[in-house]
């Protein structure tokens, strides 16, 4: 049996249909990628955050002790 041959105008459907396919796959891909790379940049702002909060403790130094010397340097 003999393949006929499509027309230009079907074998161009066929492409965009395939294009649109082949975006739609990467898309997700994309998005997928993107939901990780949050949830992974979240997790290390979180572990930042917690470190310095502990450095900050550790230090001894707080915002209430240093707001006094920053109303006395204002009043001069």
């Amino acid at each position: 049996m003999a393949r006929t041959r499509k027309t230009s105008r079907e074998a161009l459907d066929e492409k965009i249909k395939r294009a649109e396919a082949d975006v739609i796959a990467a898309k997700k891909r994309y998005d997928h990628a993107t939901a990780v790379l949050k949830e992974l940049l979240d997790k290390r702002d979180a572990i930042r955050k917690d470190e310095i909060l502990s450095a900050i403790v550790k230090s001894g130094r707080s915002y209430d002790k240093n707001a006094p010397q920053l109303r006395l340097w204002c009043e001069f």
